[in-house]
């Protein structure tokens, strides 16, 4: 069965424009280092909120990885997010699901 991975937090909107740079660097890395990986960035804007909630998503096809996301793969995520995980408001949460078609 392949995994994917889905990870989401709330960053305030001034901070914005430097997560959108951070992540997109970061998913940029991650795709050279893992040749498949499918990894997308996605924002939910709340108008009446000073924050934001964003979500990651990666995918690996089974064509790569018969696994899809791996744990080591996870923990590489969970690693370069670090580096700007400053810029967040509250935990990030990541949920693995099983693809099914």
């Amino acid at each position: 069965m392949s995994h994917e991975l889905y990870v989401y937090y709330r960053v305030p909107v001034r901070e914005a424009e430097a997560l959108q740079l951070a992540v997109t660097e970061m998913q940029d890395r991650l795709r050279r280092e893992n040749p498949g990986l499918q990894a997308r960035l996605l924002r939910r804007t709340d108008q009446a909120a000073a924050s934001d909630t964003w979500m990651e998503t990666y995918a690996v096809p089974p064509s790569a990885n018969a696994d899809g996301v791996s744990a080591p793969l996870r923990a590489n995520i969970e690693q370069y997010a670090a580096a700007w995980r400053h810029l967040c408001e509250g935990p990030r949460h990541t949920e693995v699901f099983d693809a099914c078609a």
